[in-house]
């Protein structure tokens, strides 16, 4: 029994709740001390991003920041374990509703809630203040945004991805390892989300138990345990893979050599329109080359089977009450929503 405790409620708050981690030689009081000063940034806050706040609200992370876009659906349930059915009879922001739980689950750290996309500006005034990001985002767009200002602002972050029943992460730190530019070649991304192929919980739950081992690495300042390796696996086929990243380091790299952090630049970002008097709206991608349409046309029917029209120009099908035409510079229209955020789901399950 703890010597001492402390009655707030009714529920009894003892003065060891970080015994069992502090108990872990690695980890110990000093390291401790260093998770409670820290302050780490989740990008997305779904899956991936609920797991991992959860993690590190419980090992007692001194700061959270939280961003998300969205808001809690009922198919999030399965899967994304910090909301409930009351979250999603109200529709609130994904970020907002982990901000209560967590308060809940650790009242003691500070837990911040930003609902927005994660921009350029925006991670530009939140990136400097923390000392590690966690990626658990859903597209490669925002993934090569953090890439570069993680590596403009000299922060360790920790890629990981999961669909279906196929996970991968590796961890970043700028100086010592290749980037995520460095390793596209080398990272599976046929397109294919959550969406349109399903996942199965336990891939998630791998890919966070990864991310957050290699966070209590680097937030107690053990970079020397750090896995250097980027990892994947298939729960459902038993498989798993292991990938020495160090040699993948590319010399001529724009984003960890070079120091240009291409994905800044106005240019290289997404643009998104409501078109006026139409209930359309229009997304350009970051795309530095023409469309494939045909490839295109059997990426859409493997996942969500439509009947898709084309010509030599744009390609165009229908998915629920939204008509989607994909044009050959990359131009995307959603006709049936005004919703920007909307929009960009239906553009990233179906254009990647």
């Amino acid at each position: 029994m703890p010597s001492q405790a402390v009655l707030r409620k009714g529920l009894v708050l003892v003065d060891n709740r970080y015994h069992r981690q502090i108990l872990f030689e690695p980890i110990g009081n000093k390291g401790q001390a260093m998770v409670e000063n820290s302050h780490v940034l989740i990008i997305g806050v779904g899956a991936l991003g609920s797991s991992s706040a959860e993690m590190l609200a419980r090992a007692g992370v001194g700061k959270l920041t939280l961003i998300d876009r969205d808001y809690v659906e009922a198919s999030n349930l399965q899967r994304q374990q910090l909301f409930t059915e009351q979250d999603v009879e109200r529709q609130t922001p994904k970020a907002i509703a982990a901000q209560q739980r967590l308060k809940r689950v650790n009242s003691s750290i500070v837990i911040e809630a930003i609902v927005e996309d994660a921009g350029v500006d925006e991670l530009e005034k939140i990136v400097p203040q923390v000392d590690l990001i966690i990626d658990a985002t859903d597209n490669f767009d925002t993934r090569l945004i953090l890439n570069d200002i993680a590596q403009k602002h000299k922060k360790p972050w920790i890629y990981g991805g999961c669909v279906a029943s196929y996970g991968v992460t590796f961890t970043i730190i700028p100086g010592l390892t290749p980037c995520l530019h460095c390793l596209l070649d080398h990272i599976p991304n046929d397109g294919a989300t959550c969406d349109t192929v399903g996942i199965i919980s336990p891939t998630v739950q791998m890919v966070v138990a990864h991310q957050m081992t290699e966070a209590l690495k680097i937030l107690t300042n053990h970079l020397e345990a750090l896995s250097g390796k980027l990892t994947g696996f298939d729960l459902w086929k038993n498989e798993r893979m292991e990938l020495e990243v160090k040699r993948l380091k590319d010399d001529q790299c724009p984003s960890c050599v070079l120091g240009e952090y291409p994905n800044l630049s106005y240019d290289a970002q997404m643009k998104t329109a409501v078109l006026c008097g139409r209930d359309t709206v229009q997304i350009r991608g970051n795309h530095r080359r023409e469309m494939d349409l045909d490839q295109l046309v059997v990426h859409i029917n493997r996942h969500s089977p439509v009947n898709v029209r084309k010509n030599a120009f744009l390609i165009s099908f229908e998915v629920d009450s939204y008509r989607i035409v994909i044009f050959k510079d990359g131009r995307t229209f959603i006709h049936g929503t005004k919703d920007i955020v909307k929009a960009k789901k239906i553009y990233y399950q179906y254009v990647g």
